[in-house]
């Protein structure tokens, strides 16, 4: 017992030296958490965070604030995803594709052609179906405090535009570390390569993959752009991305400090919102003033190919139940237009 406790004790007394390095500390009067996250200060992400940062200080009278740090100051996204988990750090930002690895819910997110259009995404993101999925990875010590923009994702590639699924059979397209974007790219026939975002820009340099899929801010940020010169916005899937703060961190907040930290976050995913709007028309104006073909293929192809990945999730009850309420949603009054 004596053994046991002392166990507990140095888990105890270890776990406040990693809150004091990177995740949350009580400076005297100021409570201060650090998020970390792999954006460029540009992207409309980093500028909605500043923006949360500063209604927090303000909320608070000066006793709470948030340290951000961008572009992968602190390590990759799954870095961060781990020193969350253990409460070195923070907060963080991750694709809600990413998530699926630790919550099965967040799986109907990268389903293909799932909303109808971006009305019926909202009307699921800020609902009762969104708020279930921000708590969905808890048990991961990972609760979600907003969603954040991030348009819809489409092809790029090098060397020829996909003007339908058969342009894909046999290239190499890269994808984030997800099964259902794994699975989307081999029903369309092309071969899913999941690469670190931070390492993608090479790749497609290195002919390692002969092409990605993105929203056009992304893509113009991080000039894949000078790679890939042909964007097929055939808008596949509408992933959102999702601010995260660590259940350890979270739980050690006073009521007060919850309620700031969460009613900041709304109000800059509201902020975003209008910032991803104008970041996506620069960015589309941008690569095609640098010569990328931007393509408007028609949709109707891609899903139908795709449109039994979703048949296939109705035997996972975490996701088939989630498939229904956002099929019901679209029904709903302001669900769709």
């Amino acid at each position: 017992m004596v053994r046991r406790g002392g166990q507990v004790l140095i888990r105890r007394v270890w776990s406040v030296v990693l809150l004091s390095v990177f995740g949350c500390t009580a400076g005297g009067d100021q409570t201060v958490i650090k998020l970390a996250h792999g954006l460029d200060p540009s992207h409309s992400v980093h500028r909605a965070m500043v923006m949360m940062a500063e209604r927090v200080v303000e909320k608070s009278g000066g006793t709470m604030r948030i340290d951000i740090y961008p572009s992968e100051q602190l390590g990759t996204e799954r870095q961060a995803l781990e020193l969350l988990q253990i409460g070195s750090l923070g907060m963080t930002k991750v694709s809600a594709a990413v998530l699926e690895n630790f919550a099965e819910p967040y799986m109907v997110l990268s389903l293909p052609y799932v909303f109808e259009d971006d009305a019926h995404k909202w009307a699921v993101l800020e609902g009762p179906i969104g708020r279930d999925l921000l708590r969905s990875a808890e048990s991961s010590r990972l609760l979600g405090l907003c969603f954040y923009d991030a348009g819809s994702r489409s092809f790029y590639t090098i060397g020829r535009p996909v003007q339908s699924p058969a342009d894909l059979t046999g290239l190499k397209i890269r994808t984030q570390e997800s099964a259902s974007a794994m699975r989307m790219v081999s029903a369309l026939g092309g071969s899913a390569t999941p690469i670190p975002w931070g390492e993608l820009y090479t790749a497609l340099q290195q002919g390692v993959v002969d092409g990605a899929e993105n929203n056009p801010p992304s893509f113009y940020l991080s000039r894949h752009y000078e790679v890939a010169r042909f964007y097929s916005l055939n808008e596949h899937t509408g992933v959102p991305d999702v601010l995260l703060i660590s259940t350890i961190i979270w739980n050690d907040l006073t009521v007060a400090e919850k309620r700031w930290l969460q009613e900041a976050a709304e109000e800059s995913a509201q902020y975003q919102k209008v910032l991803w709007q104008e970041s996506t028309e620069e960015a589309l104006r941008a690569v095609q003033e640098a010569g990328v073909q931007v393509l408007r293929p028609d949709k109707t192809p891609f899903a139908d190919l795709l449109d039994p990945m979703i048949s296939q999730y109705m035997d996972n009850p975490a996701v088939s139940s989630l498939i229904e309420r956002i099929r019901a949603a679209a029904k709903e009054p302001g669900g769709s237009r």
